[in-house]
């Protein structure tokens, strides 16, 4: 079943009705509702069309955390073949909020890190909702350092709404694992790119995100706090959430202005939860063009080119 969310109630009573006609004509073979079903069908599509296209920021966040958008294990499945999962940090244990190993995408040896939400109660326990902790950038630094020693560009997938703020996370060196994993992402000798594809939150997207081409899905969101976190700072109370990611500029479509992401990956309309197959399939296109137009790079010359896109992040505002 399709999980609607509350600016899509109007597409959702139309689709009611619309499964209400075909149970009514399975039931009755004599009436020909074809017609009714047709009309519906297309006001359906093109009330889906116009509200997806005038999506406002709080409504964009929300479709980034839709809880049926493909997580890293869909895109697996989906876009990439041969997934050799590969754990640990070889220091403290492994941590299933961030995943990674060995895949390979339309022909291409890569290496695969990414967030993993989780889809139901359990999963989601057990990925820890896609919060990483140090252990997981720390394996995240491992992968990315393999992928050097042995030639293989380095895919990311950033879905988190950011790293686990717990006390155990700090005591193990949070911020630092962090920084080192962006550090790493920053040092990479082969080229590396980096997909927002539901949300980046914060300090614990960037360590997955520092490459020299950062893709977004058309209804993701990226930014430094979430909304409600920014709502709660600034005006003491989680309501002024909505003006707070207006505010913001976390969406793909004005990141792309300010030079913070290269290029906005289309989704199926009515966003990726509603065809994870073709949001994979775009998503796979999308990356394998990048790694086609990086792949006659040298080590220094991709290295440059991170640091050159990095520090040109909002040039043309302080003009």
């Amino acid at each position: 079943m399709i999980s609607y969310l509350e600016f899509e109630k109007p597409v959702a009573a139309i689709e009611a009705k619309i499964a209400e006609l075909r149970a009514a004509a399975g039931e009755d073979g004599e009436v020909d509702i074809s017609k009714e079903l047709e009309k519906l069908e297309a006001k359906s599509a093109s009330l889906l069309e116009s509200t997806y296209a005038s999506l406002t920021p709080w409504q964009k966040t929300q479709v980034a955390r839709h809880p049926s958008r493909p997580h890293f294990g869909d895109y697996v499945r989906n876009a990439f073949t041969d997934f050799m999962p590969l754990g640990g940090d070889r220091l403290y244990g492994d941590d299933e909020a961030i995943m990674g190993g060995l895949a390979t995408l339309d022909g291409r040896k890569v290496m695969l890190i990414g967030h993993e939400k989780g889809r139901d109660t359990e999963s989601r326990i057990r990925h820890n909702f896609g919060m990483g902790k140090p252990e997981g950038y720390r394996k995240a630094i491992r992968l990315m350092e393999m992928a050097d020693k042995f030639g293989l560009p380095v895919v990311t997938l950033v879905d988190t709404s950011g790293a686990f703020p717990g006390i155990e996370a700090e005591e193990r060196g949070q911020a630092e694992a962090i920084a080192r994993s962006t550090e790493a992402c920053l040092a990479l000798g082969v080229p590396m790119v980096a997909a927002i594809v539901g949300e980046g939150g914060s300090g614990g997207a960037v360590a997955l995100a520092s490459a020299e081409r950062v893709l977004m899905f058309e209804h993701a969101v990226y930014s430094v706090i979430s909304p409600e976190g920014c709502a709660s700072i600034l005006w003491r109370t989680g309501e002024k959430a909505p003006q707070a990611a207006e505010a913001m500029k976390m969406t793909a479509q004005d990141l792309l202005g300010l030079g913070v992401i290269d290029r906005i990956v289309p989704e199926p309309m009515g966003g990726a939860q509603r065809d994870p197959e073709a949001a994979s399939a775009s998503l796979a296109a999308a990356i394998g063009e990048e790694l086609d137009a990086l792949a006659g790079l040298d080590s220094d010359s991709l290295r440059r080119q991170r640091e050159e896109r990095f520090l040109a992040i909002g040039e043309g505002l302080a003009r």
